[in-house]
């Protein structure tokens, strides 16, 4: 296996809806004394005033309407964020929540999480452009190509649908830059730094047979925190349970945890309902994994106690995963050009395209190409990769390579190790070994450290940068 493609559980980009765009900034919230893994957080500890006026019209109408008396809301290492800005991000979060069918929270705390969700971003795209960290119009023309096929519609119907939503083409394009440089950040400062020691892999095959199989099981938990401040009274700390065993007596009633989540919780999650996410158990806190253990779906858990105060869990979901026994796997070569200074990203796929016009019509042998050009490891084996299971490469590439029938050829695209050609030879439904098996584990552990380290970077990144909250003029 090549070094130039290490192993990565699945894509974190390009989550993007024909109506709303994701933010990587923003992964979900996590509860007071509980991180989530992948949260940004909100302040990171320092509470904004409020958010200029939030819009009350639908997305459409604020991301059309002329922005009129724009004025500075906040400023970030002396880059400004604008209300107009807070205007557009707030609409979209509006209808990322209505096309979740969730009731729409108040518009100051979305106001205020598009807001941190821009500071945070700001702070991303400023040490991308420190670090040299550039996206090229190629790799953004490969981001569109592949939200399209998500969405499976072309690219024309796709861009027709957001331009009904008052999302231009451009604009579209500039967020999957944007997101892009994020990404590539990402993978610089964070990605590639985390390492996964055998002791690690052994641990989690040892907590597998003891408790809760928690390789077994995915869940999504609804939360709700009421939080007990440090040194309260017992005063205090009784009034706080019977809130929120008041708040389990509603949602055990049938009440909308959602909306109970909103007025009961104290966790950083309550504006989007309190939802966590479906996720393995084993990155849930070992408290809400006991507690719900023995709850059905719908079911609802506690009070239950923590250091952080007391806790409603509501089980949203929960499903069997597991590891799998069976894979199918794939036998791929290809040829890598690494960009930089003296190839860019363009002049490198006009390149690929040649090679592979050439083998096409038999005027070449992609083997011989990839050990005369290929700039990845793998050339002296003429590009051969070998025998790979899901995940083992990066999202861009293994989607590129899950299109092709063998024999096929792709098309130039875009990673962060240059722009690859890839051909498909075989693929085969194979049982896995023990070997194989543990390297799937290693993926698994690795991701959740990569979300861990994630929150961590985000949270620390917030905290060095320079924010000025301004109010709005009068």
């Amino acid at each position: 296996m090549t070094n130039a493609l290490p192993h990565t559980m699945k894509s974190r980009l390009l989550a993007l809806g024909l109506v709303c765009l994701a933010s990587l900034a923003s992964q979900g919230a996590g509860a007071q004394g509980v991180r989530t893994p992948g949260a940004a957080g909100v302040g990171v500890g320092r509470k904004p005033p409020p958010a200029a006026p939030a819009p009350q019209a639908p997305a459409a109408a604020a991301s059309l309407a002329p922005r009129q008396a724009d004025f500075i809301v906040a400023v970030v290492n002396s880059e400004p964020v604008t209300n107009h800005e807070v205007r557009l991000r707030l609409a979209r979060l509006q209808r990322q929540v209505a096309s979740q069918g969730g009731a729409q929270p108040p518009q100051e705390l979305l106001a205020r999480e598009a807001l941190e969700q821009l500071i945070l971003e700001r702070a991303q795209i400023q040490l991308a452009r420190e670090a040299g960290i550039t996206v090229d119009d190629l790799a953004v023309d490969q981001a569109e190509q592949s939200v399209a096929r998500q969405n499976e519609v072309t690219v024309p119907e796709m861009h027709r649908r957001l331009a009904a939503d008052g999302i231009g083409r451009e604009q579209f394009r500039q967020e999957l830059r944007r997101q892009l440089t994020q990404q590539r950040l990402r993978e610089r400062e964070v990605d590639a730094r985390v390492r996964v020691s055998d002791h690690e892999i052994d641990q989690y095959l040892r907590e597998q047979g003891t408790g809760v199989d928690q390789a077994q099981v995915d869940l999504n938990l609804g939360h709700i925190l009421v939080a007990v401040p440090e040194g309260a009274s017992p005063a205090q700390v009784a009034e706080r349970q019977a809130r929120a065993q008041a708040a389990a007596d509603k949602a055990r009633a049938g009440g909308d945890f959602a909306a109970l989540a909103r007025e009961f919780s104290d966790a950083a999650d309550a504006g989007a309902g309190g939802l966590m996410g479906l996720r393995p158990a084993d990155r849930y806190p070992e408290l809400f994994v006991q507690a719900t253990q023995a709850v059905p779906v719908g079911g609802v858990a506690g009070p239950v106690r923590s250091g952080a105060g007391f806790h409603v869990l509501k089980v949203v979901d929960k499903t069997r995963s597991g590891m799998p026994a069976t894979v199918v796997q794939s036998h791929a070569r290809h040829i890598l050009l690494r960009t930089g200074a003296q190839l860019s990203e363009t002049a490198a796929a006009e390149r690929l395209a040649e090679y592979r016009r050439r083998v096409q019509a038999g005027q070449a042998d992609f083997a011989d190409l990839a050990k005369e050009h290929s700039q990845d490891g793998s050339a002296k084996q003429g590009g051969d990769l070998g025998w790979s299971n899901p995940g083992s490469y990066v999202p861009e590439f293994e989607e590129a390579m899950n299109a092709l029938k063998p024999g096929e050829i792709s098309t130039p695209l875009v990673s962060r190790f240059g722009v690859h050609l890839i051909q498909l030879l075989e693929r085969r439904e194979t049982r896995l070994n023990p070997r194989e098996q543990r390297e799937m584990v290693r993926q698994m552990v690795r991701q959740k450290k990569i979300e861990e380290a994630y929150a961590v970077w985000a949270q620390e990144l917030r905290g060095r940068a320079y924010v000025e909250y301004r109010d709005p003029p009068r």
